[in-house]
């Protein structure tokens, strides 16, 4: 395997692994919310949407490998 076909199965992977992230971030966010500390959970959503917008960078790279 080259390089190159490693780095596009680890863009895939970090990629999916993003996402599960995301999901929990949301998560941890929503309980934070029921336990009423609001700060707490803007600041979870804030790194679940940060986190959410390198969807597009994994996306770009895996288009540059081909």
């Amino acid at each position: 395997m080259t390089d190159m076909e490693k780095l596009k199965k680890l863009l895939e992977h970090w990629a999916e692994h993003n996402e599960d992230h995301v999901k929990t971030y949301l998560e941890w966010a929503e309980k934070t919310e029921t336990s009423g500390n609001k700060e707490l959970y803007n600041i979870l959503k804030e790194i679940a949407e940060n986190t959410k917008r390198m969807e597009g960078l994994f996306e770009k790279a895996k288009k540059v490998l081909g």
